[in-house]
Parts: structure tokens; C-alpha cells; sequence
């Protein structure tokens, strides 16, 4: 059985504006605006954002509701256009790319966990899981190999031919993280990953996204409200009114606000 198991990535030097010196930045955006018209006013969702992250990072970007967290990750992520600025992926000017190119990167390249679990009721996990190769034109046989990969990783190898209404929150999160993970992507984006969970369950998604991140070198960025799984990551990003206006290390050996101590080990699964 394959593993997804990649080489950790150098992080490299991360200066106070959160830039990656060293070349090793596998996100970088410089002056992005965002602006969206409602038709009665213009909100200004980005307002000259820069922003970097690093090979194996794991990136936290927290602030208040309506400062354009999300917003952000829609655009470096290339789900929105953005009106001004540049974002480099892995080198690469997104606005260089066309339509389709945009979408085969993100279908090849990266991973996505929302709140909403985004599964389909009809399917069981394994099929759910595999969906997005069969999609991209992956061989059937070749698509449930990888799948099955997927959810052993994740802890959730017993549970493959069960559907998402025969597990609980925190199994059909593995489920969305294992189906992030199945391309074996070069980053995953978080928005709001344990926001629909309890803090038990909540802290065994973290110590899962972090155990990937230590043990794959995957590259994870999270929207988040919680300063418990701000806590859990390498460094923290703040916001405000559509602006960066500082950062902060992370504090992962500490982090106690997700129902109790944050270890770095796969745990069980509820």
C-alpha cells in the first residue's frame, strides 16, 4: 500500500512581517486588494495584504469575524480573483494562470477542510474520499488504493464502507481531512476546522493536523476563531479590517484551551 508520507520541508527564516527569507516560500502575496461590490456600497475586504509562508509551516490567521480571514484564503487559495497584488504558489504568478491551469492546481496541489464537512450522504467514506481523483481522471483501481491510504492515515481504515450519517463529527472530519490529503498536496487551507466540533473531539483534530504537519512536512494554513488551535501552530497572523497588523509565534507545547493538553500524536478516534 502506498504511503503519504512525504519529506519534511526546511521552513526557513520567518522575519517580523511574516515574510520567508531564503526563497523557501511556498505562498507569497504582496499588496493583495479585494473588493467586493454589493451593489449599493464597495467593501474593501483586503487592503494590501503581504503574506508568506514556508514549506512545511503550519499557519494559523486569526482575527475578528468580517476582517477578511476568509476572504484571504479564497484568494491565495485562486477561489477569487483578487483586483490588485500578486500571490505566487510554488513560484508560480496565479494570475499568469488561465481558468482551467488554476483549477488542475488546485485539484493537484492542495487540500481543503471546512466546518462543513462537504460530504456526500450517499457515499460511504472510501467513496467519498476517492471522488476528487476519480474526477481528475484517475483509474478507479489506482483512486481506491490511494483512498483506502488516505484513511488509514487518518485512523478511519475500519470505517471505509461506512456513510458520513453512520459516524460522528469527529470521524466525518477525518474523512474530509483524509479526502484534503488524497492528491498529496503541497498545502491544505483550514477554514474553521473544528468550528462544528466539541472540544474533545476539537483537540483530536488538531493533534491529528499537527501530527500530519510533523510527520509529512505538509503545509497547513487555518482560518480560525480559537486561540486553541492558534496555539497549535508555528505562528499565528493577525488581522484586522482587511489588513495583516501583526504576528505571533505559536505556543504548540503549551496550547491547554482546546479541552485539555494538545499532545502530537494520532489519537483515537470518537
Amino acid at each position: 500500500m502506498p504511503s503519504l508520507r512525504r519529506s519534511n520541508g526546511t521552513n526557513g527564516t520567518h522575519r517580523a512581517n511574516g515574510s520567508v527569507a531564503g526563497g523557501d516560500a511556498i505562498i507569497r502575496a504582496e499588496g493583495v486588494v479585494k473588493t467586493y461590490d454589493t451593489g449599493t456600497t464597495k467593501v474593501r475586504a483586503l487592503r494590501g495584504v503581504d503574506f508568506a509562508v514556508g514549506r512545511g509551516e503550519m499557519v494559523a490567521v486569526m482575527g475578528p469575524s468580517g476582517c477578511g480571514k476568509t476572504t484571504l484564503l479564497n484568494c491565495l487559495s485562486g477561489l477569487d480573483d483578487v483586483d490588485s497584488g500578486t500571490i505566487y504558489l510554488e513560484g508560480q504568478d496565479l494570475a499568469r494562470m488561465g481558468d482551467r491551469k488554476r483549477t488542475d492546481y488546485r485539484a493537484k496541489r492542495m487540500g481543503f477542510v471546512f466546518q462543513v464537512y462537504n460530504l456526500l450522504p450517499v457515499l460511504s467514506a472510501i467513496e467519498n474520499v476517492e471522488l476528487p481523483l476519480l474526477v481528475s481522471g484517475i483509474r478507479p483501481k489506482e483512486a481506491r488504493v490511494k483512498a483506502t491510504a488516505a484513511l488509514e492515515t487518518v485512523g478511519l481504515g475500519e470505517w471505509a464502507k461506512h456513510r458520513p450519517a453512520e459516524l460522528s463529527g469527529g470521524q466525518r472530519q477525518r474523512v474530509t481531512i483524509a479526502r484534503s490529503l488524497v492528491n498529496n498536496p503541497a498545502l491544505v487551507w483550514g477554514d474553521e476546522p473544528t468550528g462544528a466540533l466539541d472540544s474533545s473531539t476539537a483537540t483530536e483534530i488538531m493533534d491529528l493536523l499537527r501530527e500530519l504537519n510533523r510527520s509529512q512536512g505538509l503545509t497547513l494554513i487555518l482560518v480560525t476563531h480559537d486561540p486553541g488551535v492558534g496555539a497549535q501552530c508555528d505562528r499565528i497572523v493577525r488581522m484586522r479590517d482587511g489588513e495583516v497588523v501583526g504576528e505571533e509565534r505559536g505556543t504548540p507545547a503549551a496550547a491547554q484551551t482546546l479541552g485539555g493538553t494538545l499532545s502530537t500524536q494520532v489519537v483515537g478516534v470518537h
